[in-house]
């Protein structure tokens, strides 16, 4: 549980009286039966100006949503594992530009699609292998199964390149997806993926630790988040939330309960790319070591310099300059992607409120959080609706936190 200090709101150059409008915001989502529940904080300078819950955590079990109420976060995941990795990096174990086939050599003599018809690919050789910056940035040639629209997606499916079901081990999906063609040369389009799940197996390869106890042991043990983790345990089960769809009526149907999630079993296999719960005030610890360029309450995890390359635009332009839109927890237009963030570039293009250098990301399950170093500030939104296009609720909930800012 995170014990940072709340604020007064307009000591840290909020409006309490303009946060207010998420009260209302909140409580509309749930009455309308649009979220079962949801929980929003906002942190500046320091402190939490605003934290509150609405709804149901649980509807069956009539569990409110609470500040430390345990959820699926999903792709959220991504930036604690580019995190583990920035972390070898500056042990000096590889530089951003290397291959990664010096550590994982079923990456070696790729293809790339490069057309195909009645389920047959054509390929043609990759140009270069692909190396660690094109994983965290999504330039890799990489997929995810479940994009479903094109050839290589389909192979990703029949292959059993899955690393949220599948029995298999991290290391074998792995070489699984190495076997597959890449969807464009390595390095030329942004394309959403299974890279940050590469970018896993590579923490345990290179630190020789299976990653789950290296991302324990380096980072979720020393930030205090002791609420975050691949598996729910049987203790912490009561705070454990469902997860819904949006049922035929509109309302949140259960696609996920809690009693019986795969969260719940031990030896699931440990998804960077999106294995981990967490809860409002674990989360708020990493962005609050973000937002302090790598150190927090005297752990330092990285360097200022690093956290500052880790938040620039590494695109030639933003993510709509760089392929065609087909899946993400972003929108492209006006956004670019540093290492393991979507990156703010121009919120006029991007048609929402923000600041140029602000970075964020979001999960599955329509949770999101974002960092915005000039206003000094970290916003975390919390619930479980998938799939996390089914309303804009992030966009929303932009509008109404940058609207309180009255300094």
């Amino acid at each position: 549980m995170d014990m940072v200090v709340r604020t007064d709101a307009e000591a840290v150059g909020l409006s309490s009286q303009r946060l207010g409008r998420i009260d209302g915001w909140m409580d509309r989502l749930v009455e309308e039966g649009k979220l079962a529940g949801l929980s929003v904080t906002v942190a500046r300078r320091g402190g939490v100006a605003y934290r509150r819950s609405a709804g149901l955590a649980d509807q069956a079990r009539g569990t409110a949503m609470a500040e430390d109420t345990i959820v699926r976060i999903y792709s959220m995941t991504k930036p604690l594992t580019s995190l583990a990795i920035l972390m070898l990096y500056e042990e000096g174990r590889f530089q951003l530009d290397d291959p990664i086939t010096r550590f994982l050599p079923c990456f070696r003599d790729q293809r790339v699609m490069a057309g195909g018809a009645r389920g047959r690919v054509e390929t043609v050789p990759a140009v270069r292998d692909i190396s660690f910056r094109d994983l965290l940035t999504h330039t890799s040639g990489l997929t995810y199964g479940f994009m479903e629209s094109t050839l290589v997606d389909a192979l990703y499916r029949s292959e059993g390149v899955d690393f949220q079901t599948s029995d298999a081990t991290l290391g074998e999906v792995v070489e699984r997806a190495a076997r597959l063609p890449l969807l464009a040369q390595p390095g030329t389009a942004w394309n959403y993926s299974i890279a940050t799940d590469v970018l896993g197996h590579l923490v345990a390869v290179i630190s020789g630790r299976p990653f789950e106890d290296f991302l324990q042991e380096r980072v979720l043990r020393p930030l205090g988040m002791a609420d975050t983790g691949f598996q729910v345990p049987p203790e912490k089960l009561p705070r454990f939330a469902a997860n819904y769809a949006r049922g035929p009526d509109g309302r949140p149907a259960l696609i996920d309960d809690p009693a019986t999630s795969r969260f719940i079993q031990p030896g699931r296999i440990c998804s960077g790319g999106g294995g981990l719960c967490s809860t409002a005030g674990d989360y708020l610890r990493f962005c609050r070591l973000m937002l302090n360029k790598g150190e927090l309450d005297g752990t330092r995890l990285l360097g200022r310099k690093t956290v500052e390359l880790m938040t620039a635009n590494h695109l030639g332009g933003d993510m709509a300059a760089m392929g065609q839109p087909r899946f993400s927890e972003s929108s492209y237009e006006g956004i670019g992607f540093g290492l393991g963030f979507s990156v703010m570039l121009d919120p006029a293009r991007a048609q929402v409120l923000g600041t140029p250098g602000e970075y964020a990301w979001g999960g599955a399950a329509s949770t999101a959080f974002w960092i915005d170093p000039a206003e000094e500030m970290a916003v975390i939104l919390l619930t479980q609706l998938m799939p996390s296009s089914t309303y804009p609720i992030r966009r929303e909930l932009r509008v109404l936190t940058y609207q309180a800012i009255i300094d």
